[in-house]
């Protein structure tokens, strides 16, 4: 919105600033974190007194996680109030990519409001139905997944770009739209299911998120793409005023998610976070670069997913617990130390990631 300011410039004032997205992207992390600051704590307490118990523990889970019985949930308002505030005053508003991510991450908010407000007014971890919830997330993915290739280039619509192989574009056809689709359906389901123990999920989607979003600007310039070797996506670039957004929304949560957490995200937050991530990797042609920046989402569903699959086929369990953070648990590893050796994972990752933009 306050890019429009531009027009009142004569190209040698301060508004001419507001042309830059790396000023915008700055101004969006400031006002972001600022905004987390001023409404974290009402929050919290709006939150305290209207959901009284607060989120339901599982029976089955760690012996260690009673002690957080009555935490409210739904944290992840704060985040989103955050990002939303912040995109929509410092990002283009007539570039399409914002509002396809936008679409996507308060789609997906939506849904994992629905499915915290179910746990919290009935007290029971079930929620909404997963095959509801996977039905519209399915659905809100298809529109995103649409969208994206019908505002990509031509010669990017409905291909597939490989990292380690920059000349070559894998085209999928009518192949590409359902994979698109799987890649925001299945990243927002793994910060889902990654988001079990205080701080552990919020930092990595953070670096994360910031990671694509640097990604976004670099294809989002010609002259960044030609000395990288990689494709060019007009657009893509205005991206990192979201991401900005993210990481200072993300830092002004964990002030008050850090352990022991006075709130807990909920699946109003890893699902829309979880969902941006997917939408910006679909929007910046990166998709196979998140499956390494999100390495760490993805063991975490992989945990669940080997999990179950052995379990009924064996009647036997691989881990001692699923999602992988709760087999730590379960091994005896101090919350704390799961976190920040999942953090310090995450970072690594996010810099391998961002060596494929000069790895040939």
């Amino acid at each position: 919105m306050l890019y429009w300011l531009t027009e009142l410039s004569d190209g040698g004032d301060f508004f001419n600033l507001f042309r830059y997205i790396t000023f915008r992207a700055g101004a969006a992390f400031m006002t972001a974190l600022i905004f987390g600051f001023l409404f974290g704590l009402p929050l919290i307490n709006v939150l305290r007194r209207t959901q009284g118990k607060g989120q339901p523990i599982r029976a089955d889970g760690p012996e260690g996680h009673i002690i957080k019985a009555g935490t409210p949930t739904m944290g992840g308002l704060l985040i989103i109030g955050a990002v939303l505030t912040s995109t929509l005053l410092w990002a283009r508003l007539d570039n399409p990519f914002i509002w396809i991510i936008l679409f996507v991450t308060l789609s997906y908010a939506l849904i994992g409001f629905a499915d915290d407000y179910a746990k919290v007014s009935k007290q029971n971890v079930a929620g909404v139905s997963g095959k509801i919830r996977l039905g519209i997330g399915f659905a809100v993915a298809l529109i995103a997944s649409l969208w994206s290739a019908w505002v990509h280039p031509v010669e990017l619509t409905n291909a597939l770009a490989l990292p380690f192989y920059k000349d070559t574009l894998l085209y999928m056809g009518a192949f590409f739209v359902p994979f698109a689709m799987i890649v925001i359906v299945g990243a927002a389901n793994a910060v889902n299911l990654t988001d079990g123990l205080d701080g552990l999920a919020i930092m990595p989607v953070m670096i994360a998120t910031a990671t694509l979003g640097i990604i976004a600007y670099a294809v989002g310039r010609v002259d960044f793409t030609e000395y990288l070797d990689v494709h060019y996506v007009p657009g893509t670039g205005e991206i990192l005023v979201f991401a900005a957004g993210v990481v200072g929304g993300g830092l002004g949560f964990l002030w008050y998610n850090a352990p022991p957490a006075a709130v807990f995200m909920g699946d109003t937050g890893s699902l829309a976070l979880g969902g941006a991530l997917g939408a910006i990797a679909v929007a910046t042609k990166h998709e196979l670069v998140l499956g390494i920046v999100g390495g760490l989402f993805v063991v975490e569903a992989l945990s669940v997913i080997i999990q179950v699959l052995y379990f009924k086929r064996t009647g036997k369990r691989v881990f001692l617990m699923a999602p992988i953070h709760h087999h730590y648990e379960k091994k005896g590893w101090a919350e704390p130390q799961i976190v920040i050796r999942f953090w310090i994972i995450s970072l690594i990752l996010a810099i391998v990631g961002l060596a494929t933009l000069k790895v040939r």
